[in-house]
């Protein structure tokens, strides 16, 4: 499973997905939009230009924008 979370260095939200996560014992991979620029060009890739903010999660290539448990929950098909 492919897990990357495009995140914020001062985002909490981006904490709490982090934290359950690692609560489930998933690994993931974390991309700081904030100091790197290709971590960003790519989210905003995946998103065609319309970025509303983080934490922006791309499980396997379905990408979730927000801290939403049931739609993370539903692409890890738990």
């Amino acid at each position: 499973m492919n897990i990357i979370i495009y995140a914020t260095t001062h985002c909490p939200y981006c904490d709490a997905t982090k934290n359950y996560f690692d609560r489930k014992n998933i690994e993931y991979t974390v991309k700081n939009i904030d100091v790197d620029e290709d971590a960003y060009e790519e989210l905003y890739a995946k998103l065609n230009g319309i970025f509303r903010g983080t934490p922006v999660i791309d499980i396997n290539g379905i990408v979730i924008e927000g801290f939403d448990v049931a739609k993370i929950e539903m692409a890890l098909n738990f």
